[in-house]
């Protein structure tokens, strides 16, 4: 099993905050030296989709050779990033686990910093000046991919807010709590909240869009959302990495399970269909 992310796992006690500040930071700078290569972080992104790939389809997607990509693969799984599943000729690298996810969502979410007027930005320890810090969560992001997309096995994009602020309620201490009508919503999609949770995991749990600015539905709820909207067609995976695409079939499940909503309001030129189907 894959060393949790930002954990010293051979440390069964710290022995001193000195000790832990200095482990930190030792982690930290081996997480900042691997994101900070190009390659690496664009697999990582590519991962971030949920499923297993081989070495071929990764450099293939990245757009490196295979040998980068298999050295590349080789250092984030030494690192505990990813799993790495053999079987037959192939070996199969998926994302180590939630919290790999989360780490890598929540450092998309951090703002960059764009000058005006085309101007060159402050020297190091130079704050910007007023007026001068734009914060532009979707202006370079595509619009399919900032619709809705996956993060690791949940739904991310303007359609998971959505269903977000629609499930979710009473959050304002940071657990989330269904809303009251949310169970019926969710069974009429497949969800069964009736099933005992996984006590590894939060059934339910907030994270943070990256393009949206707020939050998502995470947690096993929100994994085996995105599981049954894409088991009964109603969402289906695009070329692109992670984007996901909204079927017809889609809006018209999200609406009879939660009434009108702009996401999933008929494109123009269809005509509802009153009734869940596949």
């Amino acid at each position: 099993m894959a060393a949790n992310v930002g954990a010293d796992t051979s440390a069964q006690a710290e022995s001193s905050p000195a000790y832990s500040a200095e482990m930190s930071r030792s982690r930290i700078a081996e997480l900042g030296a691997l994101l900070g290569d190009a390659t690496r972080a664009q697999l990582l992104t590519i991962l971030q989709d949920g499923r297993a790939s081989t070495v071929g389809e990764l450099a293939r997607a990245s757009h490196v050779a295979m040998s980068t990509a298999s050295e590349h693969l080789s250092r984030l799984h030494d690192a505990g990033l990813v799993q790495m599943h053999a079987q037959g000729r192939h070996r199969y690298y998926r994302l180590a686990g939630p919290d790999v996810a989360g780490l890598l969502e929540a450092m998309e979410v951090l703002p960059r910093p764009a000058a005006a007027d085309g101007q060159a930005g402050p020297g190091a320890g130079q704050p910007w000046p007023a007026g001068r810090v734009a914060l532009q969560p979707g202006s370079r992001t595509p619009a399919e991919l900032r619709f809705a997309r996956t993060c690791y096995d949940h739904l991310a994009g303007t359609l998971a807010v959505a269903l977000h602020d629609l499930l979710i309620t009473g959050d304002d201490d940071g657990r989330p709590e269904l809303a009251p009508a949310a169970p019926a919503a969710l069974a009429m999609l497949g969800v069964d909240e009736s099933q005992p949770a996984d006590s590894r995991r939060p059934r339910l749990r907030n994270c943070l869009d990256w393009s949206e600015r707020k939050p998502h539905l995470a947690g096993a709820t929100g994994a085996a959302l995105l599981a049954c909207l894409l088991e009964r067609g109603w969402l289906v995976r695009r070329r692109t990495p992670r984007v996901v695409r909204l079927t017809r079939a889609g809006r018209e499940a999200l609406a009879v399970a939660f009434g009108p909503h702009p996401c999933w309001a008929p494109l123009a030129g269809q005509h509802s269909q009153h009734g869940l189907r596949s």
